[in-house]
């Protein structure tokens, strides 16, 4: 193989696991030129990324299927030997089924499964971690030990930070797509009201998440409390989470920036638990869940918008701790 493509065209957290498979890859073809297609909006993700030599971006939320030709005719103008494809719909199977690649590679759960060459079992729930289930993928043409994803962050991205570094500091991202997987506003109140008064705290999110976080910053006015959503871009934000103290996330996109930067972190699992694969991998990395025996979590691989059943117990129980206290 000479040139490949990787496809891992879902959510944020998704494609950060997918890049441990860029560095599989190039671990066991050093000489081989890697490209990866996300969605648009994941594509800052990969800047810098010194194992890729192309990053290819799908529309999705504009003329989603026009673009989806676009892409294809794209994917075959490049002449993959291989595509390896991450996800388990329709339209990444449609662009390996037809890619043109002599070598197509997915899983078996992806309705246009049929169509590849090599075709892999997706099992959720065997305590097996996402990225080993992604190195499947590669089982026939290379082997060895799981490799952990990483990003890269530049020189400009560190110094944008480095002001916020000089004393220490524990970030905090409460913030989730899905409200089942979001630690409840309140408990991360009681979490900033713990935090030993000399750590510096900074709340990380999206532009979207920036009115949660308003909240959260004037919870404690003796807190030392920096509302940073929507001010940090997503290597920027990786940028910092490396040297914090510790990270507290939920199970969602910066449990992983923190995993691909090694960062210190602490994840909250409400709804989901860590046994569907996506927990964190940082060599310091603690998982707090409830303590209650719930017949009724998990509910589901992704979450809801609400409490299916109305009391949010996976969430309102858990017990917070005392960040930067030992």
């Amino acid at each position: 193989m000479k040139k490949v493509l990787v496809i891992q065209t879902a959510f944020l957290g998704d494609v950060i696991l997918a890049t441990a498979l860029v560095e599989k890859l190039n671990k066991c073809f050093p000489e081989i030129a890697i490209d990866m297609l996300v969605r648009e909006g994941n594509e800052g993700l990969l800047k810098n990324h010194p194992l890729l030599s192309e990053v290819l971006v799908w529309k999705k939320k504009s003329g989603k299927w026009s673009n989806l030709f676009r892409i294809l005719k794209e994917i075959r103008k490049n002449n993959y030997d291989a595509v390896f494809n991450l996800q388990r719909f329709f339209s990444s199977g449609f662009l390996t089924a037809f890619s043109g690649a002599a070598v197509k590679s997915g899983f078996d759960k992806n309705p246009m499964s049929f169509l590849f060459s090599h075709v892999s079992k997706h099992v959720i729930g065997d305590n097996r971690h996402e990225i080993s289930r992604n190195m499947e993928l590669l089982a026939p043409f290379c082997e060895g030990e799981i490799v952990k994803p990483r990003l890269f962050p530049s020189d400009d991205d560190f110094k944008k930070v480095e002001s916020l570094i000089r004393h220490p500091y524990v970030t905090m991202a409460p913030a989730s797509v899905w409200f089942t997987k979001q630690l409840p506003e309140e408990k991360w109140q009681q979490m900033i009201n713990q935090t030993d008064p000399s750590h510096q705290i900074y709340l990380l999110g999206g532009p979207g998440d920036v009115e949660l976080c308003g909240r959260l910053e004037k919870t404690n006015s003796k807190a030392k409390v920096v509302n940073l959503a929507g001010k940090l871009n997503l290597l920027e934000t990786a940028a910092l989470m490396k040297d914090a103290v510790m990270n507290y996330v939920n199970d969602s996109g910066p449990l992983h920036i923190a995993s691909a930067m090694n960062a210190p972190v602490t994840a909250f699992f409400c709804s989901t638990v860590p046994e569907f694969g996506f927990g964190p991998l940082s060599d310091q990395s603690y998982v707090i869940q409830t303590l209650e025996k719930l017949t009724c979590k998990p509910c589901g691989l992704h979450g809801y918008k609400s409490c299916p059943l109305g009391h949010f117990k996976c969430g309102t129980t858990i017990l917070v701790p005392y960040p930067g206290k030992s």
